[in-house]
C-alpha cells in the first residue's frame, strides 16, 4: 500500500473482493469451519457474522443453530454477497438473512446477539479498536465474540514480498502486526469490555510452485502496490527479485509459506452490560 489515502484504501479493499474468483480455497474454508467450531454454537442463538464474504462461516453457522436461531450476515462487496446468498438458497437456508454494510461504520443493535463472528477479516478494518467497542454493544451480556486473525509474520510469502519491494522505496505496513501475537490479541480484547479470551493456534501453510501466483495475489491485494509510481522497468526489476527469492527459499516441494492463525473466542463482560 503506497501513499493512498482512507478513502482509496476502503475502495482497494472494495474492487479487491469484488474482483475475486477463488475466495473459496482450501485456506478460506477451513479457516471459516475452525471458527465456526471454536464459537461453540448452540440451536437458537442469534449469530452476527460480519464480513461474511461469500458466506463460509454464516452458513455453517445456520446449520448449527437451526430454525429457531438466526444469522445476519453482512459485507460490503456486493459479489461476494450475491455468492453467498445463491448458496444459502440451494441448501434451502431459511434462518440467514444477507445485509450490504460497511463494518467499520455499520450500526447495530444494542444487547442483540448471542454471538459475534468475524473470519480472516478483522485486518482489513480502519479502527480494530472501536470496532471490537461496536461488537461488544451488540453482544448479549455474555455472549462471544469469534474471530480469526494471522500471526504477524505471517503469511510468509507476504512478509518476503514487503521485504522486496521495501528495497524499492515503498514500504507497506505489516496488517497482521496488531494482532500479530496471542498477547496483544489477550489485551485489545480486554481492554475493550471481553473477558476469558481463548487462543487457539493453528498452522494452515501449504507450498506452491506458482511463484507468480504469489507475486500477483500480493501486489493486486489491499496491502500492495496501490499508488505507486514505478517505471515497466522498476516493476520488472522487482518482480523479478521476488521471484528469485522465492525460488530460493524453495525445496522439491515448493516454496513453504507459513500461515500461523489464530482462533480467538472472549466473552462480553457481564458487569455494566
Amino acid at each position: 500500500m503506497a501513499d493512498i489515502s482512507h478513502s482509496e484504501f476502503k475502495q482497494q479493499i472494495l474492487q479487491d473482493f469484488n474482483n475475486r474468483s477463488n475466495y473459496e480455497n482450501e485456506f478460506h474454508i477451513k479457516a471459516a469451519k475452525r471458527l465456526v467450531e471454536q464459537a461453540d454454537l448452540q440451536t437458537g442463538q442469534s449469530v452476527l457474522d460480519i464480513a461474511t464474504g461469500t458466506g463460509l462461516a454464516a452458513i455453517a453457522a445456520a446449520q448449527i443453530i437451526g430454525p429457531t436461531g438466526h444469522v445476519l450476515a453482512t459485507d460490503f462487496a456486493t459479489n461476494m454477497l450475491k455468492q453467498a446468498q445463491k448458496k444459502a438458497e440451494a441448501l434451502g437456508l431459511t434462518n440467514i438473512t444477507f445485509e450490504n454494510a460497511d463494518a467499520d461504520v455499520q450500526e447495530l443493535q444494542a444487547n442483540h446477539y448471542d454471538v459475534v463472528l468475524c473470519s480472516s477479516a478483522i485486518v482489513y478494518f480502519t479502527d480494530i479498536p472501536a470496532t471490537l467497542r461496536r461488537w461488544q454493544k451488540a453482544l448479549r451480556p455474555g455472549g462471544t465474540v469469534a474471530f480469526s486473525c494471522l500471526a504477524e509474520t505471517s503469511p510468509s510469502a507476504s512478509a518476503l514480498f514487503r521485504a522486496v519491494v521495501k528495497k524499492y522505496g515503498i514500504t507497506i505496513p505489516n496488517p497482521n502486526a496488531f494482532l500479530g501475537t496471542p498477547e496483544r490479541c489477550h489485551s485489545i480484547l480486554t481492554g475493550n469490555g471481553f473477558e476469558g479470551t481463548k487462543l487457539e493456534t493453528e498452522q494452515l501453510g501449504s507450498h506452491t510452485k506458482d511463484a507468480m501466483a504469489a507475486w500477483v495475489g500480493n501486489a493486486n491485494s489491499a496491502f500492495g502496490l496501490q499508488g505507486a509510481q514505478w517505471s515497466e522497468e522498476q516493476l520488472s526489476r522487482c518482480l523479478q527479485e521476488y521471484l528469485a527469492e522465492i525460488e530460493k527459499a524453495s525445496t522439491a516441494e515448493g516454496y513453504w509459506s507459513d500461515i500461523t492463525m489464530f482462533f480467538v473466542t472472549a466473552r462480553k463482560v457481564h458487569k455494566g452490560a
